[in-house]
């Protein structure tokens, strides 16, 4: 048994490499800065990495959001673009695809997942409903509250431990639905939220077994179930890999069966379908789909393009195809893995299991020095930043904003930095440098000092917020 690209390998026939499956045909050069001068612009950026500019950055592991590699086929497919105000032929391209592979039957075009949240929430959330989520994202929170709704979170609480092995710890628990629904009443809740690969709980997917006994549970009550579908392909390979029954089951099949469960999804297609722009609402809901073409037209552009160039849906159609190449997805989860695998064995305290899209730190463990509201995480990511010019994010405190009614800051029990792997951008031995950062600023973390902030946005401060180090 043998260690290859982050897994072990126990078969004792084929103990080879297994290399990722395409070739690289055309390459970016890459800019290397000093020490001294990436200091400088942390500084100027106000210690949020957001805030670099990206000539700045050496390897780039801010987001994996629009930040993939396209193939050839979808360059080419870019060529094919037919850029009609009205009934593009690469809308029809991208319905039958979403159709084909994720199982809806009306399919709305969005420039980003973002609108896709936005007209949802608008859509389906009446002021002082509930929205129970396995954790809560930036966005889609932002969202429900916008629509004056409520977010509930019901999550298993293996998921708040960061150290704890459970291989699904985007479960469900229902005990705390039960909970909800006996004290606020069944039409307090709009819908359930369900995203597969948990993001801010590290990259963590759910079971298949749970979300059958979810779906049981929303159809007894009769509340409909609606996926943050961002990273679901990731998920399927989990359930694929950990889950009895689906070994040997194509990941194509399994992304089928999971989204049979919901009534629709919010997609951004930056992520799974790997493009650099676009999303998608889908659903099987006839009235719905009416009232969300009608919303579109107001925000985004006709229900046929949505607020995007004919060529972006005919790449999308493409990726979607190339995303459920079970290949494909092994190469691109095992590619984190190799990473999680490297800091682990250095004695790096992140998140386990390693998720599908990104190896989170734990900030809390690794600056244990400094108490939560001086921003362990995002003050690491700066470090990071710094020693290398690897630039990660920050998933901690920061992120999880104000408390909209008492004004406080949210503190969550993960305080992370978030290293997120572009798809079929960087190779093993960026990972190499990127692990190799990690470990030599653990060896000197004492000397990392907490931030204040000192300008904070009133919506998504994470995104613009200003620091300043503490002075000793």
């Amino acid at each position: 048994m043998r260690r290859v690209q982050g897994r072990e390998r126990k078969d004792p026939v084929d103990k080879r490499t297994i290399a990722e499956p395409y070739k690289i045909k055309v390459v970016e050069p890459l800019r290397a800065t000093t020490r001294d001068y990436r200091a400088e612009k942390i500084r100027e950026a106000g210690y949020n990495t957001f805030l670099l500019r990206s000539e700045d950055v050496y390897i780039d592991l801010l987001t994996d959001s629009g930040t993939s590699a396209m193939s050839d086929n979808q360059w080419a497919g870019m060529m094919l673009g037919d850029e009609a105000y009205a009934g593009s032929r690469n809308f029809y391209h991208l319905e039958a695809a979403v159709q084909e592979i994720y199982g809806f039957r009306y399919v709305v075009p969005t420039h980003q997942g973002r609108a896709a949240e936005h007209i949802t929430s608008q859509l389906r959330i009446k002021p002082g409903q509930y929205v129970p989520m396995n954790m809560y994202f930036t966005t889609t929170r932002e969202h429900v509250e916008l629509a004056h709704g409520i977010f509930y979170d019901c999550i298993i609480d293996e998921a708040h431990d960061p150290a704890n092995p459970h291989p699904f710890k985007g479960n469900v628990d229902l005990a705390k639905l039960d909970r909800l629904v006996q004290e606020k009443g069944r039409d307090a809740i709009a819908y359930l939220s369900l995203a597969p690969c948990v993001n801010m709980a590290g990259g963590q997917p759910f079971s298949m077994g749970n979300l059958r006994q979810v779906a049981a549970w929303a159809r007894r009550h009769g509340i409909p179930i609606i996926f943050d579908a961002t990273r679901a392909v990731e998920n399927a390979y989990f359930i694929q890999q950990r889950e009895p029954g689906y070994a040997g089951k194509p990941v194509r099949e399994i992304l089928r069966e999971m989204m049979s469960y919901g009534e629709g999804c919010t997609m951004s297609s930056k992520k799974d379908n790997l493009v650099n722009i676009g999303g998608f609402i889908a659903t099987n809901n006839e009235e719905f789909f009416v009232q969300a073409k009608e919303m579109v037209v107001v925000y985004e552009g006709l229900h046929t393009y949505g607020g995007l160039a004919g060529r972006d849906m005919e790449a999308i159609a493409r990726g979607i195809y190339e995303m459920v190449d079970d290949a494909y997805i092994a190469s691109r989860v095992r590619q984190v893995e190799y990473l999680g695998s490297r800091l682990r064995e250095a004695g790096i305290p992140i998140v386990e299991p390693v998720g599908g899209h990104a190896v989170f730190v734990d900030a809390k463990r690794f600056l244990s020095h400094l108490p939560q509201e001086e921003f362990p995480a995002q003050a690491l990511a700066a470090a990071l930043y710094v020693d290398s010019g690897v630039r990660g994010m920050e998933r901690g405190i920061v992120s999880a904003g104000r408390d909209p009614v008492t004004g406080e800051h949210r503190r969550p029990k993960l305080e992370l930095v978030r290293l997120t792997i572009p798809r079929r951008v960087y190779t093993n031995l960026h990972m190499d440098v990127v692990a190799e950062s990690c470990i030599a600023l653990y060896g000197e973390r004492r000397a990392i000092r907490g931030l204040k902030m000192v300008y904070e946005p009133k919506k998504l401060r994470f995104f613009q917020a200003r620091f300043e180090p503490i002075v000793p």
